[in-house]
């Protein structure tokens, strides 16, 4: 086994470790929140997935951010094929493994590859133009300042050091085919590589092209081992959350929300239709309504979160961010993956202090045990969740289907039910419905009406 095998071994190997655990820590976190069960048939969920995950079906809404982003995302699958064959090479010592196999299929393959890696480059051009220059609204709001818009700019950055990478590789390639054809076999013409590396490298010696080459690689290499390092700390987790959070996505009526069976039975209760043979179960203790916290959430909602792309369209939709209220869907759903995060981190420390004070006879932290003293509340203000109009603009914007209204409506029931707080505007409204069955404190009872029904 050669030193460059060895080296490429070592790589991989420190990489897929480090990887493992920064990747199991966020399946970790995903799982604070409580189990929910998924509405809707299987058949129907993965039809979801290959038309809204795969086909990008809802990015299409604003074509020009859709065609340009459709250039990376497609280059980006084609290229698992370079790479494929790069871990192949980099394991064995080989050279272009695939070629012998696949002869003109295989020209096809890379002549494909180059051409996508182009319309990357002008796809990622135009996204950092979009952020930097352009400035488009939805990308520069406030819940963007710090990591945020850093990470925006980093990822992109990558890309173009891939391509360069990919393009540096090819090119050497093709001009040491000419020199040395025992060692670096045919390929056919490449459109890209053939055109220009003659440009660019012709008068190169032998040595200097396969230095060139060996850069190439090593740095197509690195920018994905860096990617892959990456994407935990990263928005664009989402390449990969995405097609998850989609399938989980229940199969319901669009707006239905879910109903609290215990506020459920209490209003049965009062207007007399308590289905027959069920009667309430009555208990001194009070329940908790709705979430205070991501635990209390549903591991659903955090996926959610952590599948976030930060593209903004929930918040470029929202009717009350439109009228200048400080609502940001896109800022809920950050501050859930922010604050799930902080609880894994936590809990990675092991750190004694935060074991809550009910159970402070136990010496090991867990997620059962755990309490900081701090809330979503911490992260999401009374006032940003009151803003809400509940009207799904934002559940319909999002492109891989998150649902930022369901933690809005869990902050809201906890504020309201648990806290007994809200905006002084609703009081009265709340009182009206639990002393009188009405939100305008009409003395009269509900059905008051029928009576004069049935007299006529």
């Amino acid at each position: 086994m050669g030193i460059q095998q060895i080296i490429f071994l070592l790589v991989v190997l420190v990489t897929f470790r480090i990887a493992y655990k920064a990747y199991a820590a966020i399946y970790r976190n995903i799982r604070l929140g409580k189990d929910r069960v998924i509405e809707g048939s299987e058949a129907a969920r993965w039809k979801n997935v290959f038309l809204i995950a795969f086909g990008q079906k809802k990015m299409f809404k604003r074509w020009i951010p859709a065609v340009l982003h459709g250039f990376i995302y497609v280059a980006f699958l084609f290229t698992q094929i370079e790479l494929i064959e790069i871990i192949i090479d980099g394991l064995f010592g080989t050279h272009r493994f695939f070629l012998p196999f696949l002869g003109g299929l295989y020209t096809l393959l890379i002549n494909s590859i180059e051409i996508l890696t182009i319309l990357a480059l002008i796809g990622t051009v135009a996204f950092l133009a979009r952020r930097n220059l352009l400035k488009v609204p939805r990308l520069v709001m406030s819940d963007m300042n710090g990591w945020p818009k850093i990470d925006g700019n980093l990822i992109l950055i990558g890309e173009l050091i891939l391509i360069v990478g990919v393009m540096t590789m090819n090119g050497a390639d093709v001009m040491l085919q000419k020199i040395d054809p025992t060692h670096y076999h045919d390929t056919g013409y490449l459109a890209v590589s053939s055109t220009l590396a003659p440009i660019f490298l012709d008068g190169w010696g032998q040595d200097a092209l396969q230095v060139l080459e060996r850069f190439g690689w090593w740095l197509h290499l690195f920018a994905v081992v860096g990617f892959i390092l990456y994407l935990p700390l990263s928005k664009h987790l989402h390449i990969f959350l995405a097609f998850f959070n989609v399938y989980f996505t229940p199969i319901k009526s669009r707006g239905e929300m879910s109903n609290m069976p215990d506020i459920m039975g209490e209003v049965q209760s009062m207007m007399g239709i308590t289905p027959e043979g069920e009667v309430p179960e009555m208990t001194d203790e009070l329940p908790d309504f709705g979430a205070n916290d991501v635990t209390n959430l549903s591991w659903k909602n955090i996926l959610g979160a952590y599948s976030c792309t930060e593209c903004g369209r929930c918040t470029s939709e929202c009717p009350a961010n439109a009228t200048g209220k400080k609502l940001s869907p896109r800022k809920v759903m950050m501050s859930i993956r922010d604050r799930a995060t902080e609880i894994g981190e936590k809990l990675d420390s092991g750190q004694t202090k935060y074991i809550s004070k009910e159970k402070a006879g136990e010496t090991v932290l867990t997620a059962d045990n755990f309490d900081d003293g701090k809330s979503l509340f911490d992260y999401i203000s009374q006032e940003e969740i009151n803003a809400c109009t509940t009207c799904n603009a934002c559940v319909e914007a999002c492109p891989i289907m998150i649902n930022p209204l369901e933690p809005i409506l869990e902050l809201r029931r906890y504020e309201i039910l648990t806290n007994s707080a809200g905006p002084a505007d609703w009081m009265p409204m709340f009182n009206a419905v639990e002393n009188s069955g009405s939100v305008w404190t009409i003395p009269d009872a509900r059905d008051a009406w029928t009576a004069d029904v049935e007299e006529s």
